[in-house]
């Protein structure tokens, strides 16, 4: 049924149990070495919610740019410390929540460091009650701050056999005749649009569907019968 279409393109079956695999070790060994380090410190909380969305970006879309290792650490981290910030000096509960995560949002573009979980990061250390605002700027340290740093090593180490390049690295392409970085680019600003998709990547996945087409037009046409 068209509803249950993949919405990622290439994604198969075999990329979502993959991804589910991920997850459950992605996510366990966050949890299990957090608790392990943090059991001495005693009422701190071990695992953070935004881990959980981050997980899903590092295991389903491991080639992201939102979801590379970067992005992951410095993206939650420094989202955590615009939170706190917001909390500690906006008085009213709601516009501190705002504030926070556009904050978060302006920061982590400046910082090249874009994570939508950090968003998350960033209203947990608003709403995420005494506990949370009891730790103050440590909070974005222990546990955001090593979630993320756990979270960003169980991808790499994940991803050695899963078949994704983690960090990603695109594989260049010799391709004549085919649009190159600048045409991209110049496509990229008549669209108007941000697109989830490194640029060398997306220009590889152009030239690769000039390849392609150029192939299937060399072919002979198929007999009729």
């Amino acid at each position: 049924m068209p509803i249950f279409r993949a919405i990622l393109a290439g994604g198969t079956l075999r990329d979502r149990l993959i991804a589910s695999a991920g997850g459950v070790v992605g996510v366990g060994l966050t949890g299990a070495l957090a608790i392990f380090l943090l059991h001495p410190v005693g009422a701190s909380p071990w695992l953070v919610a935004p881990m959980g969305a981050a997980a899903v970006l590092v295991f389903a879309v491991p080639a992201s740019p939102l979801a590379q290792p970067w992005p992951v650490i410095g993206g939650n981290t420094i989202s955590a410390l615009v939170g706190i910030a917001a909390a500690q000096l906006i008085p009213d509960l709601a516009l501190a929540s705002g504030v926070a995560v556009g904050g978060a949002i302006l920061i982590m573009s400046l910082c090249r460091c874009l994570h939508p979980p950090g968003g998350a990061a960033a209203l947990t250390a608003v709403v995420g009650g005494p506990a949370v605002a009891s730790m103050g700027y440590w909070f974005a340290v222990v546990p955001v701050g090593l979630n993320a740093v756990l979270l960003a090593l169980a991808g790499i180490v994940f991803h050695r056999f899963s078949g994704h390049s983690y960090p990603h690295r695109p594989v260049a392409l010799v391709s004549h005749g085919a649009p190159d970085a600048e045409d991209v680019d110049r496509a990229l600003e008549d669209m108007g649009e941000a697109y989830d998709i490194d640029r060398e990547d997306l220009t590889l996945l152009v030239q690769r569907a000039v390849h392609h087409a150029a192939v299937r037009r060399a072919l002979p046409p198929p007999r009729r019968r």
